[in-house]
């Protein structure tokens, strides 16, 4: 295949050496790589308006290049007006090219369009090397066209690593190109 995304091939030309110097690795297949990244938006007002699910789908599989599937309720909650089996998110997965691709336009593209900027915080890490962030609106995405937009919605983020230690997680983002706040650059 001719195509390789950017920073597939920096992972693999710069990052893999830069983490076997830091953390003293003895194969290159024990060295920290980028599973997946999970995007997943709930939509609590879908419970009024269904068409809101399909809108956040549409969106969603733009952001991603890839088509979103809607999550479903699990139980039913009579408070909420909630049902079971009833449509209230949707959530996509990518891996290898595409996943680098969305990293890549996440990094370069969308976290610049947020307001006051300052870096994503670095305590979010779940302990066994998995990173999760979340965004406030769906407009920092270039493929997002503004005037279309009826309501603002944010999303759920998870990047999913190979990481045993938030330590490695941490090195492996920032190799990679994740803006985290309060860092010192090496």
């Amino acid at each position: 295949m001719s195509y390789f995304p950017r920073l597939k091939k920096k992972y693999t030309e710069e990052v893999v050496s830069a983490l076997m110097e830091q953390f003293q690795y003895s194969s290159i297949m024990e060295v920290p790589r980028l599973v997946k990244i999970s995007i997943n938006q709930g939509i609590g007002s879908a419970t009024q308006d269904k068409k809101l699910v399909d809108v956040a789908i549409d969106e969603m599989s733009r952001i991603a290049g890839q088509k979103a599937v809607p999550t479903k309720a699990k139980t039913s909650i009579s408070n909420f007006k909630l049902r079971e089996g009833m449509p209230i998110g949707a959530r996509v997965t990518l891996r290898d090219y595409r996943m680098y691709e969305f990293l890549d336009r996440l990094i370069s593209a969308a976290l610049p369009r947020v307001r006051d900027f300052r870096g994503i915080n670095d305590k979010s890490f779940d302990g066994r090397g998995n990173y999760s962030m979340g965004i406030t609106e769906q407009i920092i995405f270039p493929e997002i066209d503004i005037e279309k937009i009826t309501r603002m919605s944010g999303m759920d983020i998870t990047f999913v690593t190979t990481a045993k230690t938030d330590a490695e997680a941490l090195a492996l983002l920032k190799l990679l190109g994740l803006p985290f706040k309060n860092q010192k650059t090496n």
